[in-house]
This record gives C-alpha cells, structure tokens and sequence, in this order.
C-alpha cells in the first residue's frame, strides 16, 4: 500500500491568517481568546470567543462572499492557501480559462468536514424572512446554510471530479474527513485529496446553547485564561472559529510532480461510545479503541508515538478521561511522549478542530517541538501522562504521533503521522 504524504498546508485561525503565522502563534504560545465586542455579546452569559484574526471577506470576491455562509468563506481561505503551498495552481485563472495544472479531476477528491454548518446564514435569513417578509429571503439561503458547501465549495474551485464528501460528526469531524480522505487514496479512487474542516458559529445562539448545558467556561472576568486543559481550575471550553485544509497524495504522485513533503498521514482509527449524547464514556474505552486502531492502520507501536495532541478541551470531565485512555492505550510509553492541549490558545474550533490539531501535529514532527499547553497554574494531580507546559524540543529521528478528536454523540478519531518522508 502507498504511503500517504501531506503537500501542503492552509489554515485561517484564532492565531494567524495563514498556516505558518498560526504555527508561529502555538510555538510562542499566543492566545487567540479575547472578549466580544459586538452589541449582543452582553445579552448572552458567555462573553468571549476566539475570533478569526483575519476576515476571510478580505480574501474573496464580494460578488462571491454574498453567496457562500461564512463557515464556507473560511473553508476557501484555507484551501487555497493549502493548494498553493502543494504548488498546484488553480484549474482556472482569473479570467476563467482553463489551466492545465497537471491534476486529473477523475482522480482528485474533496472531503472537507463541519460540525455545525451555516448557522450565520440559517439564522440570519430566518431574521430577514420575520422582519422584512419572504420576499427578501436571499435564493442562495439553501446553498450557503447547508452542510456540504464548504466542501462543494472548495470542490468547484479545485474542479475535483472523483467526489466531494462531508462527515458531520461534532467535534470529531474534520479528522474523520481527513481519515475518509486516507481512505479514498488507499482504495485506488483518487490520487489526491483536499481534506480539512472548518466552523463558524460564534453566534448568540450557540453561545448561550452551550453555556446552558454547562459546556463552555464563565470566566468573562479573565477570557485569557479561560482554556486552561488539565489545570484543576477548568470549567468548560472556549468557543472559536476557523478553517483547516491539508492537500495528502500518494507518494507516487508527489514525487511525480516534485513536491515538497511535511510528512506522512499514516493511519486512522475511527470508534463509538455508544454511552450518551454528549457525555464521554467515563471509562475512555471508546477513545483508547480509536488510539489501537489507528496505531495498527499506520503499523506503529506505543512506543514509537513522542508526542500525542489531545482533543484536550478543558472541561472537568473530558480531559482527565482522556488522559487515562492515552495512559491505557500507551502503557509504559506514554511516560515518554509529550501530550498537549492546543486548545488552550485557539479555543474549540469543533467541526474545524481536528484538521487544525492535525496541522499542529504534523508541524510539531517536522519542527521536532510540541506546542505547550499554556494557561496551566495548578496541574490535576496523579495525571497518568507527560504534559508539555511549555515549547518542548523533541529528539532526533523516526518520529510518530497521534492526534485525538472526540464529539458530542460519543464519535472517536485519532490520527497517525510520521515524519517519514519529509523533504521540506
């Protein structure tokens, strides 16, 4: 079976307007989290988020923007970026004509995840049709609010004819699009892959949903620090937005073209709780499946992963949960691998976060150094796992690690990487 390598890296984040600024952001260890200011922000109990730092109107049409939810608008700023750092160009130029970019659309697949959808556009064509009458509700209300059209979106732009596909599963979907993407290549159905997620949602809504159920943190008085993975003070997550794309091809294909190469999308493991909507399984058997799956797809042992990017959203439960399930998937060996929470600089992403996770992941191999987990004052005792704290240097050599994504309905994903074949 072909490897599968990753060519290339977009992302429009909490941290940065591109790939390589977002990373600069983890390794400093920057917070993306900040109050709200806009006229609703007072009328919800949640007062803070993390924010896009760049609108993604600044990067496309507005003849185009108008027509496309802002979830979608993200999804674009991040795969075009992404295709352009593969050195691929777009399968049009700006006038429309045809550019023969070397890529066969019979062979080129989009598989681009949310876990939400167009809630802006949802909501705010509902406030037009109630306040104004239906007759002013846009006709591309259906296209923007639906699921699937940041990949559709994204499948238009790149001409992929092999399929576009769109995994909803909560917080865990953009790392199963990325593994459905793994698993297109490794069928023989397409050469190469756009793969990722995105999410837009910081909304009134969304906001006071989550923050009724208990999910998110109350800590209007000092947003910073709200994120706060593993620390005994935790009380809920952050909301953020944001987008995530990775281009992945067969190693055949790449060195065909004479791409550069970050590294190698090795494996996945794909499980289910099966224990409640919402709550994780307190046992993490669910979670630990997902790690053993991946582990054998990407033929790796416990002690070959060095690092482990946790899904690590800093609720009371969740994150000590997590932390035995990596204990018991790695054994003796997770004495040795640096686990981190790089939610606690962009805040949750949800549908977005695992693509944005992944691209963490792998640069923390390529770079050879794990992001810490900031915001850390009183570390939960007894945990059964090495968390990195601050920037940690990793050694030198063959280098795997996992990255976990977990979402509401009990949906488990872990991804495998390797620095193998890295050219960069």
């Amino acid at each position: 079976m072909s490897d599968v390598v990753i060519t290339g890296f977009g992302a429009t984040t909490p941290l940065g307007a591109d790939a390589p600024s977002t990373w600069e952001g983890l390794v400093a260890g920057r917070n993306g989290v900040h109050t709200l200011t806009a006229d609703w922000a007072a009328d919800v109990p949640v007062h803070f988020a993390a924010s896009v730092v760049d609108e993604p109107t600044n990067h496309i049409a507005r003849p185009q923007a108008r027509r496309m939810d802002r979830s979608s608008q993200l999804a674009i700023v991040a795969a075009r970026e992404a295709w352009g750092d593969a050195g691929l160009a777009l399968p049009r130029d700006e006038d429309g004509e045809p550019v023969d970019n070397g890529i066969d659309p019979e062979r080129l697949v989009v598989c681009c995840a949310t876990g939400i959808g167009g809630l802006h556009s949802l909501l705010g064509q509902w406030d037009i049709q109630k306040d104004r009458g239906f007759r002013r509700v846009s006709p591309f209300t259906i296209p923007m609010l639906m699921a699937n059209a940041p990949a559709a979106n994204i499948g238009l732009m790149v001409n992929a004819k092999a399929g576009v596909h769109t995994p909803v599963s909560a917080c865990a979907s953009s790392s199963e699009a990325i593994s459905l993407g793994l698993d297109q290549i490794r069928l023989g159905r397409a050469d190469i892959a756009v793969v990722g997620g995105t999410e837009a949602v910081i909304h009134p809504l969304p906001l006071a949903a989550f923050a009724q159920m208990q999910a998110l943190s109350k800590r209007n008085d000092d947003p910073e620090h709200a994120s706060r993975p593993w620390d005994t003070g935790r009380d809920g997550f952050v909301l953020g937005e944001g987008a995530a794309v990775m281009i992945i091809e067969t190693i055949e294909h790449a060195k065909a073209r004479g791409a550069k190469i970050y590294g190698t999308l090795a494996g996945a493991g794909i499980s289910a709780d099966s224990h409640d909507i919402v709550q994780p399984d307190p046992t993490g058997a669910g979670q630990a499946s997902a790690m053993r799956k991946a582990l054998a797809s990407a033929d790796l042992a416990p002690r070959d992963i060095v690092h482990v990017n946790a899904h690590a959203t800093s609720t009371p439960q969740g994150d000590e949960a997590e932390a035995h399930s990596i204990r018991s998937t790695l054994g003796d060996a997770a004495d040795d691998a640096l686990v981190t929470g790089t939610k606690s600089m962009t805040g949750h992403l949800l549908g977005g976060a695992g693509a944005l996770e992944s691209y963490a992941s792998v640069m923390a191999l390529l770079e050879r150094k794990v992001p810490g987990t900031i915001n850390i004052e009183n570390l939960e005792p007894d945990l059964p796992v090495n968390i990195a704290q601050k920037t940690t240097e990793l050694p030198e050599g063959d280098l795997a690690a996992l990255n976990n994504s977990f979402g509401f309905g009990g949906h488990n994903v872990t991804l495998a990487f390797t620095n193998a074949n890295a050219t960069r």
